[in-house]
């Protein structure tokens, strides 16, 4: 019995100290923020710290987007931390994917925070912009650090612009 609750005191503590590289990451909203921006982003080919981005969240967290079908129906989509990496792993390696925040909105109130945070994405550094939209991040601070909840977004499209007060001094 010993062993066994040691062996897991153990596998906990290696599992701490592999996430420790990643502790300035989560000090701050904006740290958190720009932490979740850089670890989906990178040119072709290049690899992403799965494990960076999922220290961000807590393990029940969801990514949802938002979108119309063709038929024009508003829909959205509920992905787990690892659901989400499955679904674009492949894409962000074969095909290059950066998103970079150009402005931000934040509420907060005692231990919960709001971002709203407006973003562009492109495949390569200096590439054309491929999508522009919101993330609405909700944040938890358990007072040792900030957690990612929920990314709930929408993209922009030609009926549906950001309006100016999202986009910052872009």
């Amino acid at each position: 019995m010993k062993k066994a609750s040691v062996l897991v005191l153990l596998l906990m503590l290696g599992n701490f100290n592999a996430f420790a590289q990643y502790e300035e990451d989560v000090k701050s909203i904006d740290s958190i923020t720009e932490a979740l921006y850089a670890s989906i982003s990178g040119e072709k080919g290049v690899e992403r710290d799965w494990d960076r981005f999922k220290n961000l969240f807590i393990p029940e967290a969801y990514l949802m987007p938002t979108g119309v079908t063709q038929e024009g129906e508003v829909v959205y989509r509920r992905w787990g931390i690892d659901e989400y990496i499955e679904r674009v792993d492949k894409s962000f390696l074969e095909n290059g994917f950066l998103e970079v925040e150009i402005s931000k909105e934040v509420d907060q109130f005692r231990n919960i925070a709001h971002v709203f945070t407006t973003y562009e994405s492109r495949r390569t550094k200096d590439g054309d912009i491929i999508a522009r939209g919101i993330n609405s991040v909700q944040l938890f601070y358990d007072d040792n650090r900030w957690w990612i909840v929920s990314v709930f977004w929408s993209p922009e499209s030609p009926d549906h612009q950001i309006p100016a007060e999202y986009l910052g001094d872009s």
